[in-house]
């Protein structure tokens, strides 16, 4: 990358851009819902069972103008969700700033691996045991979204859980490979501790983005 990009990409006002589409989102509190996905290329975290492992090296998603992005997004849908890749490895500020001005809805889905930039209305946490979130984001959190790959995960959700505020939802998400498995595990955790709610992937289900 050329060094006066770089220093573009460093300030926001671009960004390493893998894909954007606009889908109906299939997990969490908007599922069904219509929104334009921003999916931002980079991330260190290195979660094994990762479905999108083509996003981690930044390098090879071309960086794109922060505002072409908001344009682009906006003509599709005054929802816009950014994910990643971990999003959080660049500074948000500028992104979420073009994207409210224009009365746009801003989401993040993040392990929050990185310090919170931007200007969110919702904030999904999905935190990795890899790779802990940055403590001050777990009072910003409006829903954490905990994902289930064996028994152990339980327990790393309840500490988790512990650290965000009481208005926060919670979910209990199967990690798509062992979902046979973990579902009833899920179920049976669920009716007996319901402060949690499942969350499926259920885009999956439906085969779209």
């Amino acid at each position: 990358m050329q060094e006066s990009t770089q220093k573009l990409v460093d300030k926001g006002e671009m960004l390493p851009l893998m894909e954007e589409f606009y889908t109906i989102q299939g997990e969490g509190y908007y599922k069904g819902t219509a929104a334009y996905f921003v999916r931002i290329g980079g991330c260190d975290v290195g979660c094994h069972w990762c479905d999108v492992k083509e996003s981690w090296n930044a390098d090879l998603h071309p960086p794109t103008d922060t505002n072409l992005i908001v344009e682009k997004a906006l003509q599709y849908s005054k929802v816009v969700v950014v994910t990643g890749g971990e999003p959080l490895t660049w500074d948000m500020t500028l992104l979420t700033k073009g994207l409210k001005n224009k009365g746009a809805q801003t989401h993040i889905e993040t392990s929050g691996a990185y310090p919170l930039t931007g200007e969110w209305d919702w904030i999904c946490l999905s935190p990795k045991k890899v790779k802990l979130p940055q403590p001050e984001i777990y009072k910003e959190t409006n829903e954490l979204k905990c994902i289930v790959y064996n028994k152990s995960d339980f327990a790393f959700a309840e500490d988790q859980a512990s650290k965000v505020s009481d208005k926060c939802i919670l979910y209990l998400q199967p990690e798509w490979s062992v979902r046979d498995k973990v579902i009833p595990m899920i179920v049976d955790y669920v009716m007996k501790n319901p402060k949690w709610k499942v969350s499926l992937q259920t885009h999956k289900y439906l085969n779209i983005p």
